[in-house]
C-alpha cells in the first residue's frame, strides 16, 4: 500500500489527510484556537461525587467539567501527594489495581475539593464534557509510558513470536521498577538504543509532569501533548509512507530539521508543495471533504446513501436510486446494498462517525443474501481501527452497530446548526407561514377597535408568495377585515419571521 501524507499548515489552522493508494482514508483538524485535549494531563479538582451512577465530576479548567468513571479511577492517589518525600530526584512509578479486582464504591475512593492527576481521553463532544482517566499513558515514537501500571505489552499488530519476545526482554531489561510501558509497532525491528532514548525521554517527561503537579494549583494543565503536525510523525510515519508533503516553507523546514534529528531514516520522504494551487485542491482532497459533509453521497452504479446524524444515533439509508441493474429485482438490491458498504465504511471512518449507528439496506426477501451483506459488512469493518460492534441483519434490512467515538465527527467539526431550522434540516413552507400569518391577521380582528391599515413585514419569499399564489386569499381577508393590508418585504428577516403593524 502507497501511502502519502498531506500537511495544509497556516497560521490558524493545521490539516492533514492520509492518502492510500491516492484515495483519502484519514482527515485530522487542528485550529489554533480550538486544539484538542485528548492526551494533556491536568491536576484536576473533584467537583462532585456521583455514588449512583459510579462516577464524578472533575473541573480540569474546560467549559465544562469532565466526566470520570469509577474504573478510571486509581486506587490510592497518594503517590502524588508525597512528592516531597522523593526529593525529587527520580519520578515515583506505582501500578494501579487490575480492573478485574474488586474496587471499592467511588465515594470511598474520591471525595469532594480532592485534587487528583488526570488525562483527558475522550475531547468534549456536543454538551458532553471530556472524559478523563486516572490511568495515564506517555506515547513516545516506539514506547508508551505507562506510569501507574508495571506491566510491559505489546502492539497486537507485531505477530511474529521471535520478535515480540525479542522486544519484551529488552524493554523489561531497561525499564524503571514498576514503571509500564507498551511496545508500539513502529517499535518492530528497532535496535536496543533506541528504546533507551525513548525511556530516558519518557521518564524525564513523567519527572517533569510530578513537578509541575506539585507547583500548580487546580485545575491547571501539567503536560499538553505534540502540535496535529509533529503528533502525525509521531504516530504514523512507518516503511508504508511513500512521501509526506507540507505546503507551508517554514513548516517544512521544522519538519526537515526534526527528522534528520530524530528520525534520520525518514529524511527522504518530506517534500515542500510548491505549486501555484491549493495542495487540497491538486490531489482532490476538498472534494472529498464537500461530500463528507452532504448528507448524501452518490455510489458508481447510481444508487445513493442518505447519512442523517443526531445527536443519540446515526441513521445511514441505502436506496438504488438511478441503477435500475440487468438481472432480476432481487439481484438489483444484492448489488446495490453489496457496493453500498464498502462506501458507507469509508464515510464512517472518513466522518468519524461514532456511537449508535443503524444501516437500513434496502429489504431482500432471500436470507442468503442477507447474510452476503453483513458478512461484506463485517468484513469491511476490520479494516477500520476504530472498535466496533455489530448485530446480525435483520428480515427487514436493518443492522444495529456501535463504532468507539473518541472525538467531534467532521460534521460537527466543520459545521454549526442552521440558524433557520436549528439543526432540524427542515424550515416551515410558504403555505404555512402564509396561514399562521392569516391566523394572526384574524386574532386581531377578533380583539382590536382600529381601523386603521395593517401592515405586514416578511421575508422577501413569503412576500413573493403572499402577491402570488395567495394574492386572491389576502383579497379576500381584506374585505372580511374592511382594512387594507400592506406587504412588506424585509431582506435580513429570517425565512420564517414576521410582524404586524397597526395604524
Amino acid at each position: 500500500m502507497a501511502r502519502e501524507i498531506i500537511i495544509n499548515h497556516t497560521p490558524q489552522e493545521t490539516r492533514v489527510a492520509v492518502l492510500d493508494n491516492a484515495v483519502l482514508t484519514e482527515l485530522y483538524h487542528e485550529r489554533d484556537r480550538e486544539r484538542g485535549v485528548v492526551g494533556n494531563i491536568y491536576k484536576g479538582k473533584v467537583l462532585k461525587v456521583l455514588p449512583g451512577m459510579e462516577a464524578a465530576f472533575v473541573d480540569i479548567g474546560l467549559e465544562k467539567a469532565s466526566f470520570l468513571y469509577v474504573d478510571d479511577v486509581l486506587p490510592d492517589f497518594t503517590v502524588h501527594e508525597d512528592l516531597d518525600e522523593s526529593g525529587g530526584d527520580r519520578p515515583i512509578f506505582q501500578a494501579s489495581h487490575s480492573r478485574k479486582e474488586k474496587r471499592p464504591p467511588i465515594n470511598q475512593l474520591l471525595k469532594e475539593g480532592q485534587e487528583i492527576l488526570v488525562q483527558v481521553s475522550k475531547e468534549p463532544i456536543g454538551t458532553k464534557g471530556a472524559r478523563i482517566t486516572g490511568h495515564l499513558s506517555i506515547p513516545g515514537r516506539n514506547l508508551v509510558l505507562m506510569p501507574t501500571a508495571g506491566s510491559v505489552g505489546v502492539s497486537r499488530q507485531i505477530t511474529e513470536d521471535a520478535e515480540r519476545h525479542r522486544l519484551k526482554e529488552i524493554v523489561q531489561r531497561l525499564k524503571p521498577e514498576n514503571a509500564g510501558f507498551i511496545i508500539r509497532t513502529a517499535a518492530e525491528g528497532r535496535r536496543e538504543d533506541e528504546f533507551r532514548t525513548d525511556i530516558n525521554f519518557l521518564v524525564s517527561t513523567w519527572d517533569a509532569i510530578l513537578r509541575r503537579y506539585g507547583e500548580a494549583s487546580a485545575p491547571s494543565v501539567v503536560y499538553s501533548d505534540l502540535s496535529l503536525t509533529y503528533r502525525v510523525i509521531r504516530d504514523m510515519l512507518s516503511e508504508e509512507v511513500r512521501r509526506l508533503i507540507i505546503d507551508d516553507e517554514q513548516e517544512f523546514t521544522n519538519v526537515s530539521k526534526f527528522l534528520k534529528e530524530y528520525l534520520p531514516r525518514f529524511r527522504h520522504i518530506v517534500e515542500p508543495f510548491r505549486r501555484r494551487q491549493s495542495i487540497y485542491d491538486h490531489y482532490g482532497i476538498e472534494e472529498e471533504i464537500d461530500r463528507a459533509l452532504s448528507n448524501k453521497v452518490w455510489l458508481k452504479s447510481g444508487g445513493y446513501l442518505i447519512i442523517d446524524q443526531t445527536e443519540a444515533l446515526t441513521s445511514i439509508d441505502v436506496n438504488t436510486g438511478r441503477f435500475v441493474g440487468k438481472a432480476s429485482h432481487e439481484e438489483t438490491i444484492l448489488k446495490t446494498n453489496l457496493e453500498s458498504v464498502q462506501e458507507l465504511v469509508y464515510q464512517l471512518k472518513l466522518r468519524n462517525i461514532g456511537g449508535i449507528i443503524i444501516i437500513d439496506f434496502i429489504d431482500m426477501e432471500v436470507a442468503q443474501n442477507r447474510q452476503r451483506v453483513y458478512q461484506a459488512l463485517k468484513e469491511e469493518l476490520k479494516h477500520d481501527k476504530a472498535r466496533s460492534k455489530i448485530l446480525q441483519i435483520s428480515e427487514i434490512g436493518l443492522v444495529e452497530m456501535t463504532r468507539k467515538r473518541d472525538r467531534e465527527n467532521l460534521g460537527r467539526l466543520l459545521s454549526t446548526p442552521c440558524p433557520y431550522c436549528d439543526g432540524m434540516g427542515r424550515i416551515k413552507s410558504l403555505t404555512t407561514i402564509a396561514f399562521e400569518l392569516f391566523r394572526e391577521i384574524d386574532r386581531i380582528r377578533l380583539s382590536s377597535r382600529r381601523i386603521g391599515a395593517l401592515t405586514v413585514n416578511v421575508h422577501p419569499d413569503v412576500a413573493d408568495f403572499l402577491a402570488g399564489e395567495e394574492a386572491r386569499h389576502l383579497e379576500r381577508i381584506e374585505q372580511t377585515l374592511g382594512r387594507k393590508i400592506n406587504v412588506r418585504s424585509i431582506e435580513s428577516f429570517h425565512h420564517e419571521q414576521y410582524e404586524i403593524f397597526e395604524f
